[in-house]
C-alpha cells in the first residue's frame, strides 16, 4: 500500500493512474477505522481500479465547543486495517498541507445544511464540503464512498460536488450496525459499558417509529412517543423527526412518491449518537 505524506507524493502516484487509464475511488475518514470505514473500501473496490483512503482529522468541522483533541487517533492501527482491506494507497495530508498559510476559500451549501445537524454544530457543514472538495481534486477521484449513518452529511456531499461539477460519484453505503443494532461509530469507544448497553435503544425506537409511521399513525405522535420513552432511558433527545430524504425537510405525513427518512440524534452520557433510517412505505 502507498503511503502518501505531502501532495507532490500524491500528485506523482495519480499521474501514474491517468496514463494508465485507472478508475480512482477514495474513501474520505478522519482514522480511527472501525469495520464501517472496511465496507467503504469493498464498496469503492467494487466501482474502482485503485482505492485509497484519505485520513485527516479536519479541524474546520469542529465547533468551538468541540474538543479537536479528544477525536481518537490510531494511525498504525489505521494502517494494519487497510492493508488489510487491499486498500492501494492511503492519503494522510497534514493540516498545514490542507490549509497553508492564507487559505481563505470555503465552501457553503446551502437547503441540506439547514436544521438537524447544521443547527446543532454551525459551521460543521462549510468545513465538511471544503474538505472534501479539497480531496476530490487532490486525488483525482471519480467515485467516493460515504456511508448512509452521517445522512445529511452524505446529502451536504452530493449537492456540492454536482453543482461544483467536480467529476466525482458519491457511492452511498448502507450504515454498519453492531448485532444489537447500534450503528457503528468511531466514539462509541467513548460510551461506559452501562451505556454501551443501553445505546441500542436508540435504533430500536426508531424501527419502532417507522413502522407506527408506515402503517398510518401520524408521525409526530409517533416520535413523540418513541422521544419519550427514550429519556425515560437516560438519553437525551436533540431532535427526532421524519424527513424528505433528499432535501432533508421535515415531513408531517408520508406521500406517494417521497422519499421519508427517520433522522434522530441523542446524548446519552458523554457520547452524541447520530441514527437514520429509511421509512417503509415511504415510497410509491
Amino acid at each position: 500500500m502507498l503511503i502518501c505524506r505531502t501532495l507532490a507524493e500524491l500528485r506523482e502516484a495519480r499521474q501514474g493512474w491517468r496514463r494508465e487509464g485507472r478508475r480512482v475511488g477514495l474513501v474520505p475518514t478522519m482514522g480511527a477505522l472501525h469495520a464501517g470505514h472496511l465496507a467503504l473500501v469493498a464498496a469503492a473496490r467494487a466501482e474502482a481500479d485503485v482505492v485509497g483512503a484519505s485520513i485527516f482529522v479536519n479541524p474546520t468541522q469542529f465547533g468551538p465547543n468541540e474538543d479537536l483533541s479528544r477525536y481518537p487517533r490510531d494511525e498504525a492501527g489505521d494502517l494494519a486495517k487497510l492493508r488489510a482491506a487491499g486498500c492501494d494507497f492511503t492519503w494522510l495530508p497534514t493540516p498545514e498541507a490542507m490549509y497553508p498559510a492564507g487559505f481563505a476559500t470555503g465552501i457553503e451549501v446551502a437547503g441540506v445544511t439547514q436544521g438537524w445537524e447544521g443547527d446543532a454544530r454551525p459551521g460543521h457543514f462549510r468545513g465538511v464540503a471544503t474538505v472534501c472538495a479539497k480531496l476530490f481534486l487532490q486525488t483525482g477521484a471519480e467515485v467516493a464512498a460515504f456511508g448512509e449513518k452521517d445522512w445529511q452529511q452524505l446529502q451536504v456531499v452530493r449537492r456540492a460536488a454536482r453543482d461544483l461539477d467536480i467529476p466525482v460519484r458519491i457511492l452511498p453505503v448502507p450504515t454498519v450496525r453492531e448485532a444489537d443494532g447500534l450503528a457503528l461509530s468511531s466514539r462509541n469507544r467513548f460510551l461506559s459499558a452501562a451505556e454501551r448497553a443501553r445505546a441500542p435503544l436508540l435504533h430500536a425506537a426508531m424501527r419502532r417509529a417507522a413502522a407506527a409511521i408506515a402503517a398510518g399513525a401520524p408521525p409526530g405522535t409517533a416520535l413523540a412517543g418513541e422521544e419519550e420513552t427514550l429519556r425515560c432511558a437516560g438519553f437525551v433527545p436533540e431532535y427526532f423527526a421524519l424527513v424528505q430524504a433528499e432535501t432533508l425537510r421535515p415531513l408531517e405525513a408520508l406521500a406517494s412518491g417521497v422519499e421519508g427518512r427517520l433522522l434522530a440524534a441523542a446524548r446519552l452520557g458523554t457520547v452524541r449518537l447520530l441514527d437514520n433510517i429509511a421509512v417503509p412505505g415511504a415510497t410509491a
